[in-house]
């Protein structure tokens, strides 16, 4: 699979649309494991874009970062809640 600016532009266009809105994330580690989150789409930069996680048995909040190939490759896939 070639990846090219075009289609990263294209992701990081679809991720800014939804700056703010809810979303599920589901990232792959490695391992057959998978990280399941709920959060919100916070702020979009360059390279990656921010989701703030909220943990609702201690209200704790996280900050993860992704990149846009990240879901481009399908490490990183998002569903809107």
């Amino acid at each position: 699979m070639v990846m090219r600016q075009a289609d990263i532009n294209r992701v990081r266009i679809a991720v800014n649309n939804h700056l703010g809105n809810k979303v599920i994330i589901k990232a792959n580690k490695g391992r057959h494991k998978v990280d399941i989150a709920e959060g919100i789409i916070m702020e979009t930069y360059p390279c990656i874009f921010i989701v703030q996680i909220g943990n609702k048995s201690d209200d704790t909040m996280r900050i993860l970062s992704f990149s846009y190939t990240d879901v481009l490759t399908k490490a990183v896939t998002m569903t809107l809640c």
